[in-house]
């Protein structure tokens, strides 16, 4: 039997058009733009091009639904750029491509405005005849899935459904979230997936929506204890193979039957941030490389906290990405 290789992502495509402001400005009032850039977004965009930027020749494919315009065209185009195969992202004139319009201050501040536009369209119907060669499918962002977060009299919700599928397909199955403080959806969105899914990757914002447990101590530090507590209860209800719960401090990684382990992080300096957008998608594609390749879990988190450090020193979510190489002498040459 042919091993399977490759990494399936799917959901939330969108483009973001980022504005420098001189300044944000009172209601009613002007404020001048005087740089603007575009760049995609969505954590199944960022995942396969900082995966594709690691030139390691891994078959890697898209599934999405963007509109007959201009961004959607930007899109495209990217994939084939990366040479990431876009057979089964659709096109609709329903609905425009998702984008956000994101206003930077000169603090570095930033505020979105966000347009759901075809992401909320995306149904299960996408998904079928994916390549059954392909290894690993990566789902995200759940809560922002309209069509997908509709509840399912069997699974409980439309993705939790997908997800079985896919792993009844062989997929090895992962998640990821998107950060809302106080969504009351955390738990009836997401409890339901837990059992399809291989690898689950959150922060520890995402962490604590689920617990209820706080994440920081009163210094702002992680509080490690509930962390891994939070891990643990992860894992109990459902997860299979791993739980990495990640901060800007370092990671918790935990798997089935074995003691979790906190990975520290070389911590950036503020000054050294360019840009935090697309870093948590940066440490998933790193880390489900590690998944993908079957390394140990510890080396695994190493890898996926070098694709996001790599991520904060630069504006957009993907110029940063480094090569597998790249990555690993900076690894190798860590204090």
């Amino acid at each position: 039997m042919m091993e399977r290789k490759g990494v399936i992502a799917a959901g939330n495509m969108l483009v973001d058009h980022v504005h420098q402001i001189v300044q944000w400005p009172e209601r009613g009032w002007l404020a001048e733009i005087t740089q603007s850039e575009r760049s995609t977004g969505g954590a199944p965009l960022n995942v396969l091009l900082t995966l594709a930027k690691m030139r390691t020749g891994m078959p890697l494919q898209a599934v999405g639904l963007v509109g007959e315009d201009s961004d959607g065209d930007y899109i495209m185009a990217m994939l084939d750029q990366y040479h990431v195969n876009r057979q089964h992202v659709q096109r609709t004139n329903s609905a425009p491509t998702s984008m956000s319009q994101v206003m930077t201050d000169p603090t570095g501040q930033r505020t979105f405005f966000h347009s759901p536009g075809a992401n909320r369209l995306l149904d299960l119907p996408a998904f079928n005849s994916l390549d059954q060669t392909m290894k690993i499918f990566h789902l995200g962002y759940l809560l922002l899935l309209d069509s997908l977060d509709l509840p399912d009299e069997e699974f409980g919700t439309r993705s939790a459904r997908l997800l079985a599928q896919m792993r009844e397909q062989g997929y090895e199955t992962s998640l990821d979230l998107v950060s809302r403080k106080g969504d009351p959806r955390y738990q009836p969105l997401v409890m339901p997936c837990l059992p399809y899914l291989d690898y689950l990757v959150i922060n520890e914002m995402e962490a604590g929506e689920f617990s209820g447990l706080e994440m920081r101590l009163p210094d702002d530090s992680p509080h490690i204890a509930n962390i891994a507590t939070a891990a643990s209860q992860l894992l109990a209800a459902g997860v299979r193979q791993r739980v990495v719960i990640h901060c800007p401090e370092g990671a918790w990684g935990e798997e089935p039957g074995r003691e979790g382990q906190w990975i520290a992080t070389q911590m950036l300096t503020q000054e050294e941030i360019i840009g935090s957008v697309g870093a948590g998608d940066a440490f998933c594609a790193g880390l489900l490389y590690g998944c993908h390749e079957h390394w140990p879990l510890a080396q695994s988190i190493q890898l996926a906290h070098a694709c996001a450090r790599a991520s904060l020193l630069c504006a957009n979510a993907i110029d940063g990405a480094k090569s597998l190489e790249e990555l690993k002498q900076e690894i190798d040459g860590a204090p």
